[in-house]
């Protein structure tokens, strides 16, 4: 027995570690002994969420109707040797014989202009019409077949907080698709090529980059409401861009459709904001206005009987011309800058009323002015 015992243990020992090791499954510090080192849900999910739904089929709806646009300038260097500087931005298709909208600043000054579509092909774009007002070009392609275009929503029903999705081709990535909200409405900013404030803008957290201006800002019906245009900052998304209302794109259209081409309303006049101590020295309302300056011969403003100036008088280290009409209020807006007639003018068109509350011999007057138009942009 003595010489049995060591031999009966070791047999049970070897017995107790083969079924340990081959039949029962100990699990330590969480990892199963066998199998796989991760979990899998229960069942395969059927589909997708109905909001991830949505944003998948305008997608799928949009993306051949979103172009890449590159815009080929020349410019000089120290040596006075021209050397060719391409930009690029995004448009959409708006009918089927391949015009296009897009930003005015994707395609001014450019020298020729390349327009790449879903498929990858390229094509030669020339440009119809520009509205540097609004920041919006028209440009078209010939590529021989009918293209997909977008359908043009309704900017005037848009509130905060509806969801809006963006397609560009931020930074170079061809098709990209982001998602958020109207942020605000109505917002006024300057870019760096705005002689005057965009007005009227939708300020939206969809992701907008460097390349996604011209390119459409949709509802969740895959209607465009909105052109992106810029974004706070020059280093790319923080949450803020804004969007100029495709109202604004729809009268440029409708002239274009008219006319046949796209051109800015004229007035005719020079003037000078004059508000508070120096107004009252003038004897003109404190509360500011627009001193007219001068006059064109054969312009609107003449026609419609405005008034330049009578003398001239020395203002600090200025000439300034009194005695002509002050403009307190356009189109039923208070005077408050340099920029309140240009801002209304920006909406208008060639043939379009114009109305203007002019301060004249001591009392406020109404004259409305049919404005003229200007030589066709290109």
């Amino acid at each position: 027995m003595r010489i049995l015992r060591p031999t009966v243990w070791a047999t049970v020992m070897v017995a107790a570690f083969v079924y340990i090791t081959s039949v029962t499954h100990w699990d330590f510090a969480g990892v199963r002994s066998a199998g796989r080192l991760w979990s899998e849900p229960a069942s395969a999910a059927s589909g997708y969420a109905p909001d991830e739904q949505n944003n998948i089929d305008i997608y799928k709806n949009c993306r051949d109707a979103t172009v890449n646009i590159t815009s080929r300038v020349y410019r000089e260097d120290w040596f006075f040797q021209l050397y060719p500087q391409d930009g690029t931005g995004s448009g959409f298709i708006i009918n089927p014989d391949g015009e296009i909208l897009t930003n005015n600043h994707v395609v001014q000054g450019a020298s020729q202009l390349t327009v790449k579509l879903a498929d990858h092909k390229e094509y030669k774009a020339k440009v119809l019409g520009r509205d540097p007002g609004s920041d919006l070009a028209l440009i078209k392609i010939d590529a021989g077949k009918k293209l997909p275009a977008l359908r043009l929503g309704d900017s005037d029903s848009v509130v905060v907080g509806q969801k809006v999705l963006a397609i560009g081709n931020p930074f170079g990535f061809e098709g990209t698709l982001t998602t958020g909200i109207v942020s605000s409405l109505d917002r006024s900013i300057r870019t760096e090529d705005s002689r005057v404030p965009l007005e009227g803008m939708i300020q939206t957290d969809a992701a907008i980059n460097p390349g996604n201006s011209g390119g459409p800002l949709l509802d969740s019906h895959g209607n465009v409401i909105g052109i992106n245009t810029a974004i706070v900052g020059n280093q790319g998304n923080v949450g803020i861009g804004f969007a100029m209302p495709i109202s604004r794109a729809k009268a440029m259209l409708d002239q274009f459709q008219k006319n046949g081409h796209i051109s800015q309303a004229t007035l005719g006049i020079r003037t000078v904001f004059i508000a508070g101590d120096l107004a009252e020295e003038l004897h003109l309302p404190a509360t500011g206005g627009l001193l007219i300056q001068s006059v064109e011969d054969g312009s609107p403003a003449r026609e419609a009987g405005l008034r330049g100036p009578q003398s001239v008088v020395i203002a600090g280290n200025y000439r300034l011309g009194v005695g002509g009409d002050f403009i307190t209020a356009v189109e039923g807006q208070k005077v408050d800058g340099n920029e309140t007639l240009q801002r209304v003018m920006n909406r208008k068109r060639g043939g379009d009323m114009l109305e203007l509350t002019v301060y004249r011999n001591g009392k406020n007057e109404s004259l409305k002015v049919h404005l003229g138009e200007a030589p066709t942009v290109l």
